[in-house]
């Protein structure tokens, strides 16, 4: 069977839906045509933003033509056209975008005295990111069972567990998994730490989706010795020797004895223990970049025409491996060898001290059948306690889109942590309302 796939050659195509992300596409087409065997595939790169959609166009034939390959490019505003044979379907969307919806996420609480960092995730801003994103992916889900009902969608977009789990549970017959790269970035960061070679890096990581921990870090030496590192990782937390943009993580490690995935803004906004409006001094001491995606995003802005210009201009660009897991999985599928990443998956006996059917992110088989998760069993239960807490929101924004009962909002924001610690009841339902208001017909109707 493995030879076969191996041998198998027939031309792969590849669906990229919100291909005016430029730069993200530029990672993913460069990683897939890097892989010779994908040389002459076909990609589908869909947007709904025309210009946005024709500099990615430009940017992946120069990629091709750097690369020396030749696949057949498609770019297409018809996502019916884009989707239609797909073998694969990468999806990196964005909602509403910086404009309205980011900017209401942070402006209305900010009037409430809620602060936020990144706000996609989970908190308010992730509640109702979540709420507007699902519908689309649940039609993009419609589209596929009809044009592509065997491809596999890749899953990129935040917020992951929320998308996930609401996908798995409302489109339980599309094939998908969630895709993150803070595992394998973050283990990059702490080999840097350590002063190590990445190659020489292994862990077992799990949990959820920003919220993983790793359960072993060692490094493999010449001799065959395994060698637990943790103990130095904690040794650089005791002496205060962590890097600025990391002292909230640094911190969980003293507290829980385990590293956290996803960096410091994004988790100082998962607990409440960071981000205080009557503790300023907390901010600075933990470096907690309050709007720090409302930052990025202007910053991101500024820099788009600059960026386009220095893509277009340019005669050959420099593609080397960005990392991510797609091109993995994708060569993986086709040939029949397996490879491992960390994917979200569905909760079906994988965690046991997490809810079954929740979105966790595991270690997963990749080969011809598609995506195999492994078990893990018990977590340690203080963070699979911690983990609880997020799960919490999860589930009710899941049960608000499910029902479309609109009290399940209010539920979802009145367990956030961060919400919780920094508003009464009453400024939660309050703050919820306006936001559901704000943001119009970019919601679905709730009851």
């Amino acid at each position: 069977m493995l030879a076969q796939h191996i041998g198998e050659c027939e031309v792969t195509k590849i669906c990229l839906i919100g291909a005016g992300s430029t730069v993200f596409m530029k990672n993913i087409v460069g990683d897939v045509l890097l892989n010779e065997m994908f040389k002459d595939c076909t990609i589908a790169l869909h947007d709904i933003d025309p210009d946005r959609l024709a500099t990615s166009a430009m940017v992946a034939n120069k990629i091709a033509s750097s690369v020396n390959a030749s696949p057949t490019i498609i770019a297409t505003q018809d996502r019916v056209e884009a989707l239609r044979d797909a073998e694969f379907v990468i999806l990196m969307i964005q909602v509403g975008g910086y404009e309205p919806c980011t900017v209401t996420d942070f402006d209305i609480p900010r009037k409430y005295g809620l602060r936020q960092t990144i706000g996609d995730t989970l908190g308010i801003g992730g509640i109702m990111r979540g709420l507007r994103t699902v519908p689309v992916l649940l039609d993009i889900a419609a589209d596929m069972r009809v044009h592509c009902p065997n491809a596999l969608m890749l899953q990129y977009v935040n917020p992951m567990a929320i998308n996930c789990w609401a996908l798995s549970r409302l489109a339980p017959d599309i094939r998908q998994v969630g895709l993150c790269h803070s595992v394998q970035g973050t283990a990059f960061e702490l080999a840097q730490d350590l002063g190590e070679d990445f190659k020489s890096i292994q862990y077992q990581c799990a949990g959820i989706n920003h919220m993983s921990f790793y359960l072993s870090f060692e490094k493999r030496h010449g001799d065959g010795r395994v060698e637990n590192l943790y103990p130095r990782l904690k040794e650089i937390a005791a002496q205060g020797k962590e890097p600025a943009p990391n002292k909230v993580r640094y911190e969980m490690l003293k507290r829980t004895g385990y590293f956290v995935t996803e960096s410091s803004e994004h988790f100082a906004e998962y607990v409440p223990w960071f981000i205080k409006r009557d503790r300023p001094d907390l901010i600075d001491q933990f470096n907690v970049p309050l709007d720090e995606y409302i930052q990025r995003c202007k910053d991101q802005i500024a820099g788009w025409a600059a960026q386009e210009k220095e893509l277009a201009d340019a005669a050959k660009l420099d593609i080397t491996y960005s990392g991510e897991y797609a091109a993995r999985i994708i060569r993986a599928v086709k040939t029949g060898r397996p490879t491992i990443i960390n994917g979200n998956v569905p909760n079906q006996g994988l965690i046991d001290n997490l809810p079954t059917n929740a979105s966790v992110e595991v270690p997963c088989v990749i080969d011809h059948r598609g995506v195999t998760p492994t078990r893990v069993g018990h977590l340690p239960p203080h963070l699979a306690a911690l983990m609880q807490t997020n799960v919490n929101v999860q589930t009710l924004a899941v049960e608000a889109l499910a029902t479309k009962k609109r009290e399940h909002i209010y539920h979802a924001a009145m367990l956030d942590p961060h919400t919780a610690a920094e508003l009464s009841l009453d400024e939660i339902w309050s703050l919820t309302d306006d936001l559901i208001e704000a943001h119009g017909d970019w919601m679905p109707e709730f009851h």
